[in-house]
């Protein structure tokens, strides 16, 4: 399900939960202690990875659909929830390497990382494509996901882009700032790699400070929504809207 591979002072967490590294209550929890425990154990920088053409489809579709209650679906979303708040409030630096696709769930991983490397497919027939396509599928876009997609693209093209649901090739997301270098498949570890070991040269104090002063309203935007009431939120999960969309999804999915 989590794969931990280490690169001197920097730990790899890559996902491996076929077939496309969705996430239920066990991996949201397991990345999560991981990505806790690493400073602990001597690691200054984390990659976040997934597999050559799928870095996550966020959310298991499978999963949320045998939910039957509202709190059920809640438990859920504070799992995830408080797997994107321990990425945004890492005392440590994490890259996102994304080797594939990274819908819905999968981006909202990557904006609350400090960076992101994508790959360009090697068919340029099939190319991969990063967004959040939430509206597609009947749901809506939390607040603090939103607020996450503001910082790196701006108001104006992050309402666009949630509203529609938009899913963008990586030489457009590289444009709109949505990620931060482009690479083949076979390089975006590596690159992840660098970029954190560029920081990691830096005078330590010095830049831990600086970023987390920086990444302050991202924190603040998630703490800010396990006040709010979850349950009303997840409710939009349980509409005919939504449910009938996702079953779609689901049934797309096994026919392939």
């Amino acid at each position: 399900m989590l794969e931990h591979i280490r690169h001197d002072d920097i730990l790899e967490l890559r996902l491996a939960r076929p077939p496309v590294n969705a996430f239920d209550h066990h991996l949201s929890r397991t990345l999560r202690e991981a990505i806790l425990a690493a400073p602990n154990n001597g690691v200054r920088g984390i990659v976040l990875s997934g597999r050559p053409g799928m870095f996550s489809a966020g959310l298991d579709v499978a999963a949320v659909l045998e939910l039957d209650a509202v709190g059920r679906m809640g438990e859920l979303w504070r799992e995830y929830s408080t797997l994107c708040r321990a990425i945004a409030a890492s005392p440590v630096p994490i890259a996102a390497a994304i080797a594939g696709h990274a819908p819905a769930g999968g981006a909202v991983l990557a904006v609350f990382c400090d960076y992101r490397v994508m790959a360009r497919s090697i068919d340029a027939d099939k190319p991969f494509r990063i967004g959040l396509n939430e509206t597609q599928v009947g749901l809506s876009v939390p607040v603090e996901i939103q607020i996450g997609l503001r910082r790196l693209v701006g108001a104006h093209r992050a309402e666009r882009l949630m509203v529609a649901g938009t899913m963008v090739e990586p030489d457009e997301a590289l444009r709109i700032g949505l990620v931060d270098e482009l690479s083949d498949v076979d390089n975006v570890v590596p690159r992840a790699l660098a970029w954190l070991r560029s920081l990691l040269v830096l005078p330590p104090q010095a830049m831990s400070r600086t970023r987390n002063i920086a990444r302050a309203d991202l924190v603040a935007a998630l703490d800010a929504a396990r006040h709010d009431d979850i349950d009303a939120f997840v409710r939009d999960w349980f509409g005919d809207e939504s449910r009938t969309t996702l079953r779609a999804v689901l049934a797309k999915l096994k026919g392939k």
